[in-house]
């Protein structure tokens, strides 16, 4: 061990007792006393939550929510989920459902796999709802928190199964609120990109995808969806920085998705094309080449059409459809934005009035 480290740890005890020292003896002092020898009384210091209190809170938590946090089998393939409803909705990642119809859940209360199907999976946010086939009694549902009290230092739980043991439990803070990330598709190229994700450093590992984030109150504040890669470790893990799609999002799409059977209002906005990452001649990405346009769309009604490539929205320089999809997130459907493109080697701009996704 580094002797300087040892040094430095010493003098920080002797400071730590000398303070707590002297906190004993104020704290001791009659303040008539104070006010006897000339100085002013003191209120008494609000003392801090002691570590009993703090663990005790904890394992509440614990207790209250980790029934309503589920394994979900999919296939071959392992996930988490949150119990929505006492009707037997669960919410989860679309990436944890796959391509599947049928699944096999098993809460924290069942001796054997509930049967359950689909609902609806809307991977442009990552989100899907799953229903038992037959709720049983006593299911407890999760109690979902407002996102925007959300605050970057809050202490965290996150609950789930990761590499498939159930009813996990890791701790960490909100790292950060308002992020946009781009998920990998399965087939290595662009998934979904998504606005607004609360970073937290509570570990979150293959399976706890579509567990539960939650505050020392109880509530769901969001759905852990996926951790940091890492291109110094060949695309490893990054320890401590891992995604969740916030609670407001995570109740706007289940509630549509239950009340209608799919997302009828997503709030995110759309060009009405899709599209392809193109390269120059030093092969760097140079654009995103529209392959194909929605007839009627936001794109085609400004006159893009297929082949164009766009290289900016707005401020915001494009080079991928990661780019562009990321431009796009910070923006709602009905803002007007200007797209920068290139057609037959010219360059051209557009005033294009974006859509709904």
């Amino acid at each position: 061990m580094d002797a300087s480290r040892i040094r430095a740890g010493r003098r920080g005890a002797v400071a730590v007792v000398l303070v707590c020292a002297a906190v004993l003896v104020g704290g001791c002092s009659d303040p008539a006393d104070r006010a006897r020898k000339g100085g002013p009384p003191t209120a008494q210091a609000a003392l801090p939550m002691a570590a009993d209190d703090l663990q005790d809170q904890y394992q509440k938590v614990i207790k209250d929510v980790l029934p309503s946090v589920v394994q979900i089998q999919a296939g071959q393939s392992l996930g988490s989920g949150v119990i929505y409803d006492d009707k037997g909705h669960i919410v989860t990642n679309a990436h944890v459902v796959g391509s599947e119809k049928t699944f096999r859940v098993t809460t924290a209360r069942s001796e054997e796999p509930l049967a359950a199907s689909l609902v609806y999976s809307y991977p442009e946010q990552d989100l899907a709802v799953i229903k038992l086939d037959k709720a049983p009694a006593g299911l407890r549902p999760a109690v979902f928190g407002d996102s925007d009290k959300v605050e970057v230092g809050q202490i965290v739980l996150a609950m789930g199964s990761p590499l498939g043991l159930a009813s996990s439990v890791t701790q960490g803070i909100v790292s950060a609120t308002g992020r946009t990330v781009s998920e990998p598709a399965d087939d290595g190229g662009a998934g979904a990109t998504i606005p607004n994700m609360v970073q937290t450093s509570a570990a979150i590992n293959p399976g706890n995808s579509g567990g539960a984030l939650v505050n020392l109150n109880g509530q769901v504040i969001g759905i852990p969806t996926l951790g940091a890669a890492d291109p110094g470790m060949q695309g490893g893990a990054a320890p401590g920085i891992g995604f969740a799609i916030p609670a407001s999002m995570v109740r706007t799409v289940a509630g549509q998705i239950i009340a209608t059977g799919k997302v009828t209002d997503s709030g995110r906005a759309a060009l009405g094309v899709t599209v392809r990452t193109v390269v120059d001649d030093g092969y760097r990405p140079a654009g995103a080449a529209v392959v194909t346009v929605q007839q009627g769309g936001p794109a085609a009604k400004a006159g893009l059409g297929a082949g164009d490539v766009i290289t900016r929205l707005g401020d915001s320089p494009v080079g991928t459809t990661t780019e562009l999809a990321e431009a796009l997130a910070d923006r709602k459907p009905g803002d007007k934005v200007e797209v920068t493109y290139q057609r037959s080697g010219s360059q051209h701009t557009a005033e294009v009035t974006l859509g709904e996704q």
